[in-house]
This record gives structure tokens, sequence and C-alpha cells, in this order.
């Protein structure tokens, strides 16, 4: 099969196609035809041996697919050959086939295309999870969402909306319309201070929220917009640098700061719990499917590219320059 390889840890455009062997159909794995895989700007960092989990040597990245079941292993709870379904995996998914655990594989409901449905297994839930379980989100309150035209951006906006919050989103000119079009109440030009313009949106209230997935002077300005008792969510540093917190700011003003980790939940940390946290990411994903098929859910394909293409497909990452997701279809 066809794989994009990584023999050392490099940068991304150093990474090399080549005919390999299928993967190995482990004890409860699913095997998957692959037909698009999820291109995020932390699969650099994988591949050039900065994340904080290294795979063995040699590898395929990419840990979020979409295909079809091929085989099962004769232990694995999975659905049939022939069904479309998402994983999540460990990494190896920019390849023609991958394994993934039968607890990872979601069946897709009928009609959601497969370049979309590459948000689901870890964008949307990343959002989901630290909106819904670490932010506790409630009705009617007020989000703010940094950096809302990347792919856990743009899902962030999209759950808190399906959740019944109110979201101000901060991205670049150019993608305010698809924001607007998606529900949010207010868009910030992100290349702007915005403190004073959310104190003006929110009536001097602040937000009760702000998810961050940029790190960098936007933390350090969204935290100043949160209002008494909010929370900042933190996950990620997309901008390049990781905020120095001074904790006296969250005592004078009743705030919090916390993080959440998507990884921990499907099995990427130390101790690797997956199999006990599997009934709760499950719902979690369900939850994520039931908005779909509800019409509050749109994941959005900036650019889906063939497998060969995958230094252009990054550097639209990189840049900043996609709205939603961008996808390579081995």
């Amino acid at each position: 099969m066809r794989a994009l390889i990584c023999e050392s840890w490099r940068d991304f455009d150093a990474l090399e196609l080549k005919e390999v062997p299928p993967p190995p159909l482990r004890p409860r794995g699913v095997r998957i035809r692959v037909e698009a895989v999820g291109v995020s700007f932390a699969m650099q960092l994988v591949v050039a041996g900065k994340y904080q989990r290294r795979p063995p040597l040699p590898f395929a990245p990419g840990t979020e697919v979409v295909g079809t079941v091929l085989e099962a292993a004769p232990d694995a709870e999975a659905p049939p050959p022939g069904t479309r379904v998402f994983a999540a995996l460990d990494w190896g998914g920019m390849a023609e086939e991958a394994v993934a655990d039968d607890i990872h594989v979601m069946p897709l409901p009928e009609g959601l295309p497969a370049e979309a449905a590459v948000a689901l297994p870890i964008s949307y839930p990343t959002a989901a999870a630290a909106l819904l379980w670490r932010g506790r989100l409630e009705p009617g309150q007020w989000v703010l969402v940094q950096g809302a035209g990347g792919g856990v951006g743009l899902a962030g906006l999209e759950v808190a909306r399906a959740a019944g919050a109110r979201v101000i989103a901060r991205a670049g000119v150019a993608k305010h319309a698809a924001l607007r079009a998606r529900g949010a109440e207010a868009v910030l030009d992100s290349a702007q201070p915005f403190r004073a313009a959310v104190g003006e949106i929110t009536g001097g209230a602040g937000v009760s929220l702000v998810l961050d997935t940029l790190g960098g002077a936007a933390f350090d300005e969204g935290l100043r917009c949160l209002g008494e008792g909010g929370t900042l969510l933190t996950l990620g540093y997309a901008a390049g640098s990781i905020p120095q917190l001074g904790v006296n700011l969250l005592l004078l003003k009743n705030i919090g700061v916390a993080g959440l980790n998507w990884g921990t939940y499907i099995g990427w940390s130390p101790g690797d719990n997956r199999r006990a946290y599997a009934p709760r990411v499950r719902a979690l994903w369900q939850q994520l499917l039931d908005w779909w098929q509800a019409g509050k859910l749109h994941p959005e394909v900036h650019a889906a590219l063939p497998l060969e293409r995958f230094r252009e497909a990054m550097a639209l990452v990189r840049d900043r320059q996609a709205l939603g997701r961008v996808v390579l279809r081995p």
C-alpha cells in the first residue's frame, strides 16, 4: 500500500511517500480502507519528535480517518465489513489502510461526506469536551472563540451554538462572513485588540468562557475578557508561544484557567486509559452525530487533496489560511 512515512525525526515537508506492507491486524483491531485523513498543526510537532508522545519509527502520521471497514479481529466489537466509519488512531492514518481500536470506530450516518467527517474524531470533540466537560457551558452564556476559523475553533463556535451559547468569534477578516453564517453574534478582527470590544458586546459583564487555541498575546488579552467566575480553556498554541500566567489575576478577578487534552481520553497519555474512558468518548461522539443530523453542525472542508500533495496541504494549515479542515485522500 502507499503511505506517507516518517523514518526519522524531521520536518513535515521531508516525509516520503512509499510503498509499504499494510499494518498488521492486532487484537481488537479494525482494518479500514482510508478515504480521507486530517492534516493538523500538531502533526508538524509529531514528525519532528517534539510532541509529548513519540510514535515508534518508522511510522505514518495521521490520527483521524474516515473510510470503510475491511475486516476486524475476532475479538473486536466492530461494524461489519463495508460499513463507512470514522476513527481516531494513535498514528498511521496517512496511508491507504489503517488499523484502529474497535472502541474508537464509529459508523457514519447516511449523507455525511468523508471529508467533512474527518473533523469528528478529534477536532469537534476537543472543542466539545473543553466547553461541556471542563467549561460546564450553560445555555445563554457568552463564549469568546479565539482562532475561530481554524479546525478546532470553528468546531468550538458550532458546538457552543448547538449548546445554546452566544458566541463572539475572532479570526482574519476573510473568514468573517463564514463565521456569521455559523451563528456568531459578533465577529472581531484577529489583527486588532479586542478587550474593549468584548466588554461593549457583553454590556461590561465579560464572557463566561474563552476557547483559546492560539496562546501568545491572544491568551493574555482573552484572560482579561472573562467576567467574574469565568474560565479560559487552553487547547493549544498555534500562535507560537506558550503563555506564562500571573496567577494573581485569577485571584483578583475570581476566574480560572483549565486545560483540555483530548488525547487523555483516547489513550495518548501515560497510563493509556482509553478503554476506561471509552463510554464517555463514544457518548460525546454520538452527541456530535446527533447534532449533525439535526442540522446544528456543518463541518467545513477548506481543501481535500491527494496524498502526494501533502506539502501543499500542510502549508495551508501552517499559514492559517484554511477555514475549517484540510484533508488528504490516500
